[in-house]
């Protein structure tokens, strides 16, 4: 008989042998240790509930797990309890279609309400990514992917609807950079600055970037002391090092000032960035941009992204 019990210290090597079991896809980690990825970023958060950790478990040995948790609020210094996120819902492959998920889904729900939540959304993302940055989607959680193929069905079948979508976007560095001529009068006029975070920044940001190999990079003018007008953070993604078999970086939280948009400072940003991480070992770049987010997309487009994955996060109808 399937039993449910909460997260014990025990736990960890027995979560990562179904993480590594689970077939989630080419956009989840694997070939990990508990050390360096699933404690660095989960079980060590000052936030961390067991009781938003529920195992299932047949006669000792546990076969599924789902992991619930909050979003952040507005300014991103706190939590924000009414909006409840299951990150991870993962059952070994002997034991689908008994039932176990939807048991696991049920009892996050019921975690999740007791805590406040007036809304569930299934699937991380941008400020409701309380788990499993680094390790899902890369750097930053976009929802369930589409190449985890069990995911979006099960999601669907339990009543949940789609409410944002992703692009999972890459580039080689090997490929080559586009030319134009307002962007090479951009970088001759304009230097890229790099810094530990951004100023101001964030408990949250600090929760995920300050534990991950991350470095916020900002345009600035040569000439004078001016404020920059637009940034975006690298993230170094050494736990896809193993199933990928290359070093990859991660593209986040792009941004470019109201006043220097549409004026392609963020190709000549991210040439840039590029320019720079090509002294070092880096094969590859990643960016998850937000399919309504067309300015982004584009940008990221005009430097050789194309799209990969998709990720989908859904919301639940029931609450």
């Amino acid at each position: 008989m399937i039993e449910y019990r909460a997260f014990r210290n025990y736990d960890p090597p027995e979560i990562l042998r179904l993480w590594e079991q689970a077939e989630l896809g080419h956009g989840a980690a694997q070939s990990l240790s508990n050390d360096l990825s699933f404690d660095m970023v989960n079980y060590s958060q000052t936030y961390f509930d067991r009781h938003g950790l529920i195992l299932a478990v047949d006669d000792g040995l546990p076969v599924g797990f789902v992991h619930a948790g909050f979003g952040c609020s507005a300014d991103g210094n706190s939590l924000d309890d009414s909006t409840g996120v299951i990150c991870a819902v993962v059952v070994h492959p002997n034991y689908r279609r008994q039932g176990i998920g939807r048991e696991l889904v049920s009892r996050a729900e019921t975690y999740l309400k007791g805590k406040g939540a007036t809304q569930i959304l299934a699937g991380s993302s941008r400020k409701t990514d309380p788990f499993y940055f680094g390790l899902y989607g890369g750097a930053q959680p976009a929802g369930f992917l589409q190449s985890d193929e069990s995911a979006a069905p099960f999601f669907t079948s339990q009543g949940y609807e789609a409410t944002g979508r992703y692009a999972i976007t890459s580039r080689q560095m090997s490929d080559r950079d586009p030319v134009h001529f307002r962007t090479t009068i951009i970088r001759r006029k304009w230097e890229l600055v790099l810094v530990d975070h951004p100023d101001p920044c964030s408990w949250w940001w600090m929760c995920r970037y300050g534990r991950l190999d991350a470095v916020y990079c900002v345009l600035v003018p040569k000439a004078g002391e001016a404020p920059p007008v637009a940034g975006v953070t690298i993230v170094g993604l050494d736990a896809y090092a193993n199933s990928w078999n290359e070093q990859a970086i991660g593209l986040v939280d792009l941004w470019v000032d109201e006043k220097y948009r549409r004026q392609r400072f963020g190709q000549a940003l991210l040439l840039e960035v590029i320019k720079r991480l090509r002294k070092e070992t880096v094969t590859r770049l990643t960016a998850n941009v937000e399919d309504n987010d067309v300015a982004a997309r584009k940008v990221f487009e005009s430097v050789g992204f194309s799209k990969i994955d998709e990720g989908v996060v859904f919301k639940s109808s029931s609450v």
